[in-house]
């Protein structure tokens, strides 16, 4: 193996497959991962609270469909609704500067 065979551009590879920075089809791609991260974070914290779907949404006063969609990252969430399933978990949400 030749050392450069040892490196990748990661950066060439995202604009080669969501365009260059900036553009329309990247700012998609990137806030496309950003609900799914989200999502993905919601889920976690909803099974490390030992609650099912359906426990989370009675919580709520929401459907299972609801909390489904969520965890898909199909729906995101209001900003009152975040606060009430980390409060129906257990959790707090916690706004900070970035360090």
């Amino acid at each position: 193996m030749k050392e450069n065979d040892m490196f990748f551009d990661v950066s060439a590879e995202l604009e080669q497959e969501f365009g260059p920075k900036g553009s329309t089809s990247r700012k998609a791609a990137e806030e496309k991962a950003w609900e799914e991260y989200n999502a993905q974070i919601l889920l976690d914290a909803r099974k490390n609270a030992g609650l099912t779907q359906q426990e989370l949404a009675e919580r709520i006063g929401a459907n299972k469909g609801y909390i489904s969609r969520l965890e898909r990252g199909l729906t995101i969430p209001s900003v009152s609704t975040l606060y009430r399933i980390a409060a129906a978990m257990g959790l707090a949400v916690e706004l900070r500067p970035i360090t």
